[in-house]
This record gives structure tokens, C-alpha cells and sequence, in this order.
């Protein structure tokens, strides 16, 4: 399991598009707004598409309502 502090950038009309720092930071663009969660199922969808894991992979541990968010990668 890996675990991935992520920057996100909802309603970005860039995305959907995963940007990897040299630090290996990411940042995420994602299309879906910040309303009623979509923003954080856009993350999940971006993040499995990403790393090839199915979404129920991918978990948001902390920042549910941040841009700034722990997530885990289950591969």
C-alpha cells in the first residue's frame, strides 16, 4: 500500500491530468467541482486511472473537504 499527500485542483478545465513534482509530489486537475463530493470521486477516478488500480483501491484517509489530501493506493 502506498500512501500519497495530493494537491487538488477541482473545476480545472486542464484536467483530467495527474502533474508529478521532481519531489514526486502530485498534483491533480481534476473537471468536477468542489460541490457534494464530486470533486473527491473526480480524485479517486483520476487516481485509478493514474496508478492502473481498480477504484475501490483508492481511499481518501484525510482532507475530504481540502485541497490537500492523504490518499492510499492499494496495489
Amino acid at each position: 500500500m502506498a500512501r500519497h499527500g495530493v494537491t487538488v485542483k477541482p473545476g480545472s478545465k486542464k484536467g483530467p491530468l495527474v502533474e508529478v513534482a521532481d519531489d514526486g509530489s502530485l498534483t491533480l486537475f481534476v473537471r468536477e467541482r468542489a460541490v457534494d463530493g464530486a470533486a473527491n470521486d473526480g480524485v479517486v477516478k483520476l487516481l485509478a486511472a493514474h496508478f492502473g488500480v481498480p477504484k475501490s483501491r483508492v481511499t481518501i484517509v484525510r482532507g475530504h473537504a481540502s485541497r490537500q489530501k492523504l490518499v492510499d493506493i492499494d496495489d
